[in-house]
């Protein structure tokens, strides 16, 4: 009986669809494996697929693809270690979700998904099977249990793996990255290795797919819940784990132990990643984004800069008689100190043209928002020309308060393809900008230093489309609005929960109404990177009609 085990462990980007571009990076994972000398690869959930596919999976040619990728490459790789791979399995009519071990040429094992989530961004119970609870498999003599993602995340299954002989257990993943996952994800196994006595591998998948960032993260625990190894969050890594047999059973070697970094940074590399996947497996290199002046826009062309090389960002001004000298200081200091392109196309010409197009129709009535929204409009008709003729995918730029309140234009500022903003609140959008100035790393290819000037994010948010214009003018204060909209967004707080915490009442129903007549925007605005549990999209469906409202605090 062997004492020793080498793991060789993948935390790789998949793309959703790239059958045989997945199957190829599985196969470059086993040569290094088998290099090292291996006795198994592991990679992630799904990954001969890439996750999540959502109901692309019940498409049947989708799955035969996937499932004959498979099948070859157990062939290609009969003479050296075992590889798991996650991918469709289709049995007696019956879809799940399955992990293939291959060994010796075929199919050695498949283990099937047990618990199938149905919530947050996740609906596999209208796409898998749930399967029995299946008991562990050897490789090179050492029994392996393998709970797949969810099936981890309750104590049934991996109880039972213990029970029916296994000696480690590999927890292939799909998850995606929120705020605060890795300290959940963390106390979790670690109850797992608790409850079970094994050492436990968690592995991770990394990359962007629309609007989630699966963050790597990955981790081997030994028994007593210790840490032997640390995979970094967000980037690609293959590393080689060596357990060792003792009196009280298997123990990893102690590996890389990189850093989990905190919120501000995590949310930050998210966004990064999340505009960089979405980009290049949608086929773009290159984006276009309106700069104002204002914080937002500042923010979002720093992203993108980091994410695609400054080289790639075209950043665009389109002042009107509204927009100040020092937006017009603002959006060039920012540029130049992102090294960004910027070009200018003034828009009182053709605002002129469609005041006098609509004049005989608007005779009689005062100017008013449908003016304002003429602006945002004539910006976003001019950004996505840009965008048609060279190629460039237009970012929009709304934070996830304006985003709440409708405090946007729909078929205006709100045109674009993606938005890497979209679930951060204003207050975050300032925080994320102080950091950003003070940090740097090297996965950024946007320049060192303050690339964000300091007037932009000291001075009062304006949308300027009117004469001395101020965002508080229509909306509270952002502090307040931010913590009302928490309440009701991500905590799901009633309106007299949130008066109770010292909030004025006639605000707080002003929130609520804005954020519930908003819903028909969200519904069509581009997607963006998810950072929290509740992210304007899979995550909270409400309905876009809706007449109830919360009387608690009446």
């Amino acid at each position: 009986m062997a004492d020793t085990f080498r793991l060789t462990l993948a935390q790789l980007n998949p793309t959703v669809g790239a059958i045989a571009a997945n199957a190829a990076k599985a196969r470059a994972v086993w040569d290094q494996a088998k290099a090292a000398g291996a006795d198994m690869a592991a990679l992630t959930e799904m990954f001969i697929t890439g996750y999540q596919t959502q109901d692309l999976i019940l498409k049947p040619a989708f799955v035969a693809d996937a499932m004959a990728a498979v099948e070859a490459l157990a062939r290609d790789c009969a003479d050296g270690p075992a590889l798991g791979i996650g991918g469709p399995l289709l049995r007696e009519g019956r879809l799940y979700n399955g992990y293939y071990v291959l060994q010796g040429g075929r199919v050695a094992a498949t283990v099937l998904k047990h618990h199938l989530p149905n919530d947050g961004v996740f609906d596999e119970k209208r796409l898998f099977t749930p399967a029995d609870v299946h008991g562990p498999y050897v490789v090179n003599g050492v029994r392996i249990g393998t709970p797949i993602c969810e099936d981890s995340w309750h104590p049934d299954v991996a109880e039972t793996l213990a029970e029916t002989g296994a000696e480690i257990l590999l927890v292939p993943n799909g998850s995606p990255y929120h705020r605060g996952k890795p300290n959940l994800r963390l106390n979790l196994m670690v109850a797992r290795v608790v409850e079970t006595g094994l050492p436990l591998v968690y592995l991770n998948m990394t990359g962007g797919q629309d609007d989630q960032v699966f963050d790597g993260c990955s981790m081997v625990l030994n028994p007593g819940g210790h840490l032997a190894v640390q995979m970094p969050q967000f980037e690609d890594c293959v590393t080689h784990v060596d357990f060792t047999r003792g009196p009280e059973g298997w123990v990893a070697a102690k590996g890389m132990l990189a850093p989990v970094p905190p919120v501000a940074e995590a949310d930050y590399h998210a966004m990064t990643v999340g505009l960089r996947d979405y980009l290049g497996k949608s086929g773009f290199s290159k984006v276009v984004l309106g700069l104002s002046g204002g914080i937002d826009s500042a923010l979002v062309a720093t992203i993108a800069a980091d994410a695609l090389g400054p080289e790639n960002v075209h950043c665009v001004m389109l002042p009107s008689r509204f927009t100040s000298a020092h937006s017009l200081e603002d959006a060039a200091d920012c540029a130049g100190r992102l090294g960004c392109r910027l070009d200018t196309i003034p828009i009182s010409g053709p605002q002129e043209a469609v005041g006098e197009a609509l004049g005989p129709l608007f005779a009689g009535t005062e100017p008013g928002i449908t003016e304002e929204n003429i602006q945002s409009r004539l910006r976003g008709l001019l950004l996505m020309a840009l965008s048609n003729k060279f190629g460039a995918m237009l970012l929009t730029t709304g934070n996830k308060s304006e985003v709440a309140v409708g405090y946007c234009t729909i078929y205006g500022d709100m045109n674009g393809g993606y938005n890497p903003i979209k679930d951060l609140w204003k207050t975050r959008v300032f925080d994320t900008c102080r950091w950003r100035n003070e940090t740097h790393r090297p996965w950024m290819k946007g320049p060192t230093g303050e690339v964000i000037p300091p007037r932009i994010i000291d001075k009062p948010p304006s949308a300027e489309l009117r004469d001395n214009q101020k965002d508080e003018d229509s909306l509270p204060p952002y502090p307040v609005l931010d913590a009302i909209l928490e309440g009701l967004v991500e905590k799901e707080l009633s309106v007299a929960e949130i008066v109770a915490q010292g909030h004025d009442l006639a605000t707080v129903k002003r929130v609520e109404g804005l954020l519930y007549t908003s819903e028909w925007k969200r519904f069509q605005s581009a997607p963006g990177v998810r950072l929290t549990q509740k992210a304007f999209w899979l995550d909270r469906r409400y309905p876009m009609v809706m007449r109830w409202r919360d009387q608690s605090g009446a």
